[in-house]
């Protein structure tokens, strides 16, 4: 990955709220969005980082209705999502599910389109794969609202992300479902130059004899 462009960060501070749209064979494109996402998707994939993601699903009336939190380790295009119960690893080529209730771990190759939404580094690195960008304002403190429509139908039809405008970093992400419920996921304790080595992103059958492991690929 390249590393951030500080002339797209500097203009990042200047952002003006009205869109700049360019018109291309592809589609249109949003100029002011893409440099945040850039911005922002360079600064997860530098050094390798990690961070916390609380997710709050809530109904069509805004009531929360669930809660839970994972630790990501990203580098890359790899990944790690720990959760109480069960952990994700994924080291570019291959995934493996570790469902600790049942003592089983399911091995699956990466299928390009996935939204792994506990994980927003690797969206981020993928969104103009599936997503269409859009600038919708800059807040009074700074941060950008932008929102990612589907290209492809899904059971969602937007996904809002909130982006530190000084840090580019994602503060959070929320999925607007089509009955009016959404889930929300919050960015913490994030850390860059995080030490990682490529054990770190798929599971270990030798420390877990114990642990079924089956092999779909």
């Amino acid at each position: 990955m390249k590393k951030i462009l500080l002339a797209i960060a500097a203009l990042l501070f200047f952002i003006p709220l009205r869109a700049q749209i360019s018109h291309t064979q592809a589609g249109d494109i949003d100029e002011a969005a893409s440099a945040i996402l850039k911005t922002a998707s360079n600064k997860l994939n530098g050094k390798a980082v990690s961070f916390t993601v609380t997710m709050i699903n809530k109904n069509s009336e805004k009531k929360e209705t669930a809660r839970m939190s994972a630790n990501v380790l990203y580098c890359k295009g790899k990944y790690r999502v720990e959760q109480e119960r069960q952990v994700l690893y994924g080291d570019g080529q291959s995934v493996w599910h570790w469902n600790k209730d049942v003592g089983e771990v399911t091995v699956s190759k990466i299928v390009d389109g996935d939204d792994d939404l506990m994980n927003p580094a690797k969206l981020l690195s993928n969104y103009k794969k599936n997503y269409k960008e859009k600038l919708i304002r800059v807040d009074d403190d700074g941060t950008a609202v932008i929102d990612l429509t589907p290209k492809k139908s899904k059971s969602y039809h937007k996904i809002r992300i909130l982006v530190g405008e000084k840090t580019s970093i994602i503060k959070s992400m929320e999925l607007h479902n089509y009955d009016g419920s959404r889930g929300e996921y919050r960015v913490s304790n994030f850390k860059q130059g995080v030490k990682t080595t490529d054990k770190d992103f798929m599971f270990d059958q030798q420390a877990n004899p114990a642990v079924e492991v089956i092999d779909m690929r």
